[in-house]
């Protein structure tokens, strides 16, 4: 745990505030990428829980450039959480889907504006070339900087049942180049995915402990309004977790999970607007006090009961 830290895990926000002294805050980006898997080089749909603009990139001022977007984050970000430097958090589709001639023009853009302190970039495995990686590298020894890979799951069944386009063995092959090259790397996991049972999700979670991942991003399984996913739910063929099910959940991920890894989000919302179900994940700080109550109960922690390697994928 961070020192002076009162939570039971190793929160992304207290790292933060240790390395720079202050509070940060992500202002989210959409820099106009699109992804393998809706421009037909892989597919034209998509992933089945993936909305029009991107997975969890809801309230952007997308008719807003780069830097529009960053001032106006930081103000909202201010007047909320009083917070003096922020991280540019390119989140919306697949933000390494372009040449490194792009790439830097947009980062470097976000990186020219005043009090931006690094960058996070979100995207596939299979949008890494030696090319972009090599620059990404570059990145990380100019700013402070996180890479964000859409895991989801190790389990091939479950890749191809949300139409991920790829397998674990292209996300196994994305951690290792990156982690070779000096990158930290926060992986996404879905919790809730339909056939998967307990021991499968945290099969996910030994197997990330085991190629050290340095982040980690857990999210519940959302459905958003025009997705596949939402007419399986709407049909009733769709089964979603309830609230007291996923905060037990995490807590034994957790407990499960390598202590030196951070956690970069517990829980997430979908947005007021589009999200369908479940409705209780828009009280998203009532779901974390949950989690920390559970904890709590439990008398225990991150990493308490990490057991090294005890799965491979499958």
């Amino acid at each position: 745990m961070t020192a002076g830290s009162v939570k039971r895990y190793n929160a992304f926000s207290d790292e933060l505030k240790r390395i720079f002294g202050t509070r940060v805050q992500r202002i989210s980006v959409d820099a106009g990428f699109s992804c393998p898997n809706r421009d037909g080089l892989l597919d034209s749909d998509g992933c089945i829980f993936c909305g029009g603009h991107g997975s969890g990139s809801h309230g952007i001022r997308r008719e807003l450039d780069i830097a529009g977007q960053l001032e106006d984050g930081k103000e909202v970000m201010r007047r909320k959480y009083k917070a003096q430097k922020f991280l540019a958090y390119f989140q919306s589709y697949s933000n390494t889907y372009a040449q490194p001639e792009r790439l830097r023009k947009l980062f470097g853009t976000a990186l020219e504006i005043p009090e931006i302190a690094g960058l996070i970039v979100a995207t596939r495995p299979d949008c890494l070339p030696d090319s972009v990686l090599d620059y990404l590298a570059e990145l990380h020894r100019q700013t402070y900087f996180w890479l964000e890979l859409g895991l989801q799951s190790i389990h091939d069944r479950s890749l191809e049942f949300i139409n991920r386009r790829h397998d674990y063995a292209c996300s196994l092959s994305a951690i290792e180049q990156a982690k070779a090259r000096g990158l930290r790397v926060c992986a996404h996991v879905i919790l809730g995915l339909p056939g998967e049972s307990r021991s499968d999700m945290l099969a996910t979670i030994d197997e990330l402990n085991r190629v050290g991942v340095e982040g980690i991003k857990l999210h519940l399984l959302h459905v958003m309004k025009g997705t596949r996913l939402a007419a399986m739910y709407e049909q009733g063929s769709l089964a979603i977790m309830g609230r007291d099910d996923y905060a037990g959940l995490v807590c034994d991920v957790l407990e499960r999970l390598n202590p030196d890894i951070l956690i970069h989000r517990l829980t997430g919302d979908g947005g007021h607007d589009s999200l369908v179900a479940p409705l209780w994940s828009l009280k998203k700080f009532e779901v974390l006090n949950l989690i920390d109550a559970e904890l709590e109960k439990r008398g225990t922690r991150q990493g308490c009961g990490f057991p090294g390697v005890t799965s491979q994928p499958g």
